[in-house]
């Protein structure tokens, strides 16, 4: 009996909703769009083959029809369709709720061409009562958006097929332009070039340990004879102070005054102020504030956080399948909350907190126009708290649900009051005149939603000021005395003379770049993830922690464009473009006329295609300038070629010395003198190690650009024939490397024995550390486990065992130091690796162990001295410690079994 068609994106999704619409209905997934513009000139639809544009999918000549195709990999899944739709009564389209899921949409009913009736439902989150909700207030597509969505992807087309191959003849073949990614770049690009004009400048001033009661705190020198002292917000980018109203201090200064303000104690308390503030919470997350706040809190990548999203979005296989959605839908710019949601917001809140921590609140959208889905990311279910979805989830799921449920949860409660002290101490120097320190805290009065959520920070020193310390109770006319005055106010405990550098702007993480495109109006939701994987993948950005770093690729290809193609990079002309499509998606706006004033052109500009044709030849390459050789002053340049980017001496023509440039350096860090150097490393040739025994041949150690590698004999003309070469890895250097060394890194890969089958065993270095691979089979070795030493018949063991999931639960951390028992609680003080760096515990807190402190050097003194901190921290709860193996165990327990087939 025929029955409706309901198509979704996902077979994850399909499954979620077939349990809601039972056997009355039939499911079926379209694996996402099934049809798009040609990618490959074997796409290419044969009656457009032989056109200017065919190779575009888009009639430039006309009035711009695209030639949607059906990609290979999705012929089979089309296929599935139309057998399903034969037997359909209705066909309902059930994508997603946005753009993207409307155009999905559009062209499933345009390929499956249904004879029955169509409509087009909508549901923000996927619960039972939504689906059913939505199925009752079905309706017909929306034209507005398709077009909206449409006209981007053509837009697009027209922009990355016309501008990359200007990109392939000046810059390097295979590069790409794209017009999100390559503003993207820029402004990446741009940042790097800001820290390559930085000029850093020193400073010096003093801070003053002091304390009162049982508290300790610290004062900064802040003026002295009524001058304010400079600091580093005083000074330019080029090391220059702005104002001649600040002192400056030298270290000479800065000591001076030391010694002559600790001759003339005591000091005086010469103003106390204490303000009262509120502090509201943040809103519900948007997709890009989820995005920002995963990457700060988290370390997760904006496409890591989306493919998490997606799955608790759409009711994936959670808990063995048999939970729904636990989220709304993952991709808006809205941060309101729906009535239903605040009501079940408002009963979690007096449940767990009180009533008194509540307060209902709404929040307005500050997109210029809203047209994703309409609601913030948000709980299903407010009830349904993170505790109680601790045996379902996994790791990476629980983590991004417990940021979403606290914050929403956190917004809907009353704000946080704060009181902020601020204290000046005042000294004299020695012709008396004032020197004046400054001390402020904060404390928490009333905590309000800082109960359950504390939002991330893209300045870690911001983060670190915002930490609450309370001074102790002072007022004016206290005095600060020596420490043998033991029964004073205030006890100096300390005066120091402190030495800054100015610091260059800080790099963008992942989170301060989506920030900034969010606020530049650049991009939608649904762009952000895509655009950062898309300029790391194609080599334009990398690494280093959180930091994006440009590459000289990113850096030529810029300065290509923002020379020559100026508005197309442009962050004001970019962000035009969002706005236009958001009118035609309202149908404010002539999709076509668009096109044709963007491609063309009109009276006032001259549009994409006119203008590659008008710069013809005239662009030239683009070339980063570092200076000139001291000794020949011929230039210093960085040329991208065919290996990518390297350094060399002289004019392209002159065959003058070149050196390869490492990956991992970074543009702002390639200084004359560092190119100079590689360029005499690369004139003197590579440094010898020693003979090898075996073969005779001399172990060198080279480099690369992909780093410091061990190379066994010369280099071969012939590019084909190549050495055996081995990384040096991150425990060997070019200096500290040994010739034992590096012919143990050289006889890897080992060729263990043969496995059953016949084929080789391998044991070797990877990415992930070492390991034992037969065919495509690939294990990790274990702790006790050797790469040198390893058998065959412990390869074989290694192998023969399950592979373990990627998503597994987080192992227990790996003791680094025991120190001893406590000498108070008896219980055992240990340093272990967590993830965030080396830490103590004693089973009670934890306490992380100071950057730049080598765990081989704390003592069990300094080690219960960080705890105590730990737990004393003034209005901040001490993180309690989870015994190890209780907590595996547990997770162990928990762990819900699998369904078999």
């Amino acid at each position: 009996m025929p029955k409706p068609l309901v198509i979704v994106e996902s077979p994850a999704k399909a499954r979620t909703l077939a349990r809601f619409l039972g056997s009355k209905y039939r499911v079926e997934a379209s694996y996402g769009h099934i049809r798009d513009l040609p990618e490959s000139a074997s796409e290419v639809p044969a009656e457009i083959k032989g056109k200017s544009w065919g190779r575009l999918g888009v009639d430039t000549d006309g009035d711009f029809t695209p030639y949607y195709v059906v990609p290979a990999d999705k012929k089979k899944n089309v296929t599935a369709l139309k057998a399903a739709m034969k037997d359909a009564s209705e066909l309902i389209l059930a994508t997603d709720p946005d753009r993207e899921g409307e155009s999905i949409s559009w062209h499933l009913k345009e390929l499956l061409k249904p004879k029955v009736k169509v409509r087009r439902i909508v549901f923000h989150e996927i619960t039972e009562e939504a689906v059913k909700a939505a199925l009752a207030e079905a309706h017909e597509l929306d034209e507005n958006l398709v077009r909206a969505q449409e006209s981007r992807r053509i837009l697009d087309r027209l922009y990355g097929y016309t501008l990359s191959p200007v990109l392939w003849k000046k810059v390097q073949t295979g590069l790409s332009a794209g017009r999100v990614q390559s503003v993207a770049v820029r402004v990446i690009v741009e940042r790097e070039e800001e820290r390559l004009a930085f000029t850093s400048a020193s400073y010096w001033d003093l801070e003053a340990r002091l304390r009162g009661g049982s508290s300790e705190f610290v004062a900064t020198l802040a003026k002295v004879g009524g001058q304010r002292v400079a600091t580093g917000k005083d000074f330019d980018s080029k090391g220059n102070l702005e104002s001649n109203t600040v002192k400056l201090l030298g270290e000479k200064d800065a000591q001076s005054l030391r010694e002559t303000l600790m001759r003339r104690l005591p000091w005086t308390v010469t103003s106390v102020e204490e303000k009262p503030f509120t502090q509201r919470p943040s809103p519900p997350f948007t997709t890009s504030t989820l995005q920002q706040e995963a990457n700060r809190k988290l370390g997760f990548s904006s496409e890591r956080t989306m493919q998490i999203a997606q799955r608790l979005f759409q009711g994936m296989d959670l808990g063995g399948g048999d939970l729904e959605g636990v989220i709304s839908y993952h991709r808006t710019d809205s941060t309101t909350l729906s009535q239903k949601a605040l009501a079940e917001a408002a009963v979690a809140v007096k449940e767990l907190y009180g009533a008194e921590y509540h307060n209902q609140r709404q929040y307005q959208t500050k997109v210029r126009n809203a047209q994703e889905a309409h609601e913030a990311i948000r709980p299903t279910h407010f009830h349904r708290t993170p505790a109680s979805l601790e045996k379902i989830l996994e790791s990476d799921e629980m983590k991004i649900y417990e940021l979403i449920w606290k914050r929403a949860v956190a917004s809907q409660m009353a704000d946080a009051k704060m009181l902020r002290t601020s204290v000046e101490i005042t000294g004299e120097t020695n012709d008396g005149a004032p020197a004046t320190f400054n001390a402020s805290g904060k404390a928490i009065e009333f905590p309000g939603y800082l109960r359950a959520y504390v939002e991330g920070s893209d300045d870690p020193n911001a983060e670190l000021a915002d930490k609450d310390t309370v001074l102790p109770k002072l007022a004016v006319g206290n005095q600060v005395w020596s420490p043998d005055k033991l029964d004073e106010d205030l006890i100096l405990l300390g005066l120091d003379a402190k030495g800054h550098e100015t610091s260059p702007p800080a790099r963008y993480t992942e989170a301060s770049l989506v920030k900034r495109l969010e606020d530049e109006g650049i991009g939608r939701p649904s762009t952000y993830a895509p655009t950062v994987a898309t300029i790391q993948r194609r080599g334009y950005i990398s690494r280093q922690g959180k930091a994006l770093v440009p590459s000289f690729t990113a850096f030529a290809v810029t300065r290509l464009l923002r020379n020559h193609f100026g508005d197309y990079v442009d962050i004001g002309f970019t962000a035009e473009m969002e706005e236009i499509l958001d009118k035609i998606s309202n149908g404010e706006k002539d999709w076509l006329q668009f096109l044709a004033e963007f491609y063309r052109g009109d009276k006032k500009h001259r549009g994409l295609e006119h203008l590659v044709e008008d710069k013809g030849q005239t662009i030239e390459y683009p070339i980063i300038e570092l200076g000139r050789d001291p000794e020949s002053n011929l230039p210093v340049r960085v040329r991208i070629g065919r290996y990518g980017p390297f350094l060399q001496l002289g004019d392209q023509n002159d065959g003058g010395p070149r050196a390869s440039l490492p990956e991992d350096l970074a543009p702002a860090d390639l200084t004359l003198d560092r190119a100079m150097a590689l360029l005499k490393a690369k004139a003197q040739g590579p440094k010898s190690l020693g003979v090898d025994p075996a073969t005779g041949l001399h172990v060198y150690v080279m480099h690369g650009r992909f780093g410091a590698y061990a190379q066994l004999g010369e280099t071969p003309e012939d590019r084909d024939e190549k050495p055996r070469r081995a990384s040096l890895g991150r425990d060997n250097t070019e200096d500290t490397i040994t010739l034992a060394t590096a012919l143990k890194l050289l006889s890897l890969p080992r060729v263990l024995g043969k496995a059953d089958d016949g084929e080789e065993i391998l044991a070797n270095l990877g990415r992930f550390g070492p390991y034992v691979k037969h065919g495509s089979e690939f294990r990790s070795l274990e702790d006790s486990d050797d790469v040198y030493t390893i058998a065959v018949e412990r390869a074989k063991e290694l192998l023969a065992q399950p592979k373990k999931s990627m998503r597994r639960a987080r192992q227990a951390p790996k003791e680094l130091k025991a120190l001893g028992k406590h000498p108070e609680s008896g219980e055992a003080v240990r340093i272990l690796d967590g993830r965030y760096g080396p830490y103590v515990t004693d089973g009670t807190t934890n306490a992380s162990v100071p950057k730049g402190i080598q765990v081989e050097a704390v003592t069990m003194a300094a080690a219960i001295e960080l705890l105590n901190a730990r737990a004393g921290m003034g209005g901040k709860k001490a993180k309690k410690a989870r015994p190890v193996k209780a907590a595996a165990a547990k997770k162990k327990k928990a762990a819900p079994k699998k369904k078999t087939a």
